[in-house]
């Protein structure tokens, strides 16, 4: 499904994480859902991608990381503030919509999950609280659970269900955070905002579904559904041609973020 990230933003995330280290303080604690290992079946056709995704036991933020969150962390870290972070790691609509370099504008409630952040920002508010954006994998595998089942994907009323949010407009101030759960204690993982993932840049999709403009208005469809295995699961192609049209340094105003951490034992 995935190959390693490349070369880039290895780097790129090396320099952030010294960024990172040089600066005192850390994100609060945050409550993280035990997420079992198991397989996720994949659902593009390459033929190195037909098996099942093994996925190890893993801990996933409930909710994503909320304005308050991303406010300590910019104070506990300025080098990540607008205006400040290195235009190696952020574009210029990096916290766009917030009041100053360190506060959030009068329309972004502190408990809304926070969103105009690129992905380097975004790993190293992760690395702050001891954890990492999940994998593209992890993040599906949960997705894939209603409140009741752990993959219900075959459900043609949860399937409805997600592309009811999907067909809405993003436009206009975001709900806080919270809300029913899912199969693993997990919440908004579907309905608030998109969200970025490890290996965003890893996902293969057609060149013709991944350079339609601006993301932030989802114009991703036609040929790269013909990648996919399970084409009635339209809600997985919009998710992964997304983020396949991103960079690293790219931030839109309904993608956001949270973190995960590797089971004690376990590598990601």
């Amino acid at each position: 499904m995935v190959r390693s990230l490349a070369p880039g933003l290895h780097v790129g995330a090396l320099l952030m994480s010294a960024l990172l280290l040089a600066a005192p303080g850390a994100a609060r604690a945050a409550d993280y859902a035990a997420v079992p290992g198991g397989t996720l079946a994949s659902v593009l056709s390459t033929p190195a991608d037909k098996g099942p995704a093994r996925i190890a036991p893993f801990q996933l933020r409930v909710t994503p990381v909320t304005n308050a969150e991303f406010e300590a962390f910019v104070g506990a870290h300025p080098e990540w503030q607008r205006g400040r972070a290195p235009s190696a790691f952020v574009d210029g609509q990096y916290l766009h919509a917030w009041a100053s370099a360190a506060r959030p504008g009068p329309g972004l409630a502190p408990d809304a999950p926070v969103t105009a952040v690129s992905w380097f920002a975004a790993q190293a508010f992760c690395e702050s609280e001891g954890g990492r954006l999940p994998t593209w994998a992890e993040w599906e595998y949960v997705a894939a659970a209603d409140a009741t089942h752990a993959d219900a994907r075959k459900l043609p009323e949860w399937r409805a269900q997600i592309l009811s949010w999907y067909s809405q407009s993003s436009a206009g101030a975001l709900p806080a955070v919270g809300g029913p759960a899912n199969f693993y204690g997990v919440r908004n993982i579907h309905g608030l905002v998109w969200e970025w993932v490890d290996d965003f840049n890893a996902l293969l999709v057609s060149a013709d579904s991944r350079n339609q403009g601006d993301p932030d208005k989802l114009q991703f469809c036609g040929a790269g559904a013909i990648s996919l295995q399970e084409k009635e699961n339209y809600a997985i192609l919009m998710r992964i041609a997304l983020l396949s049209s991103l960079s690293a340094t790219g931030t839109t105003d309904n993608l956001g973020f949270r973190c995960a951490r590797s089971s004690p034992g376990e590598s990601k």
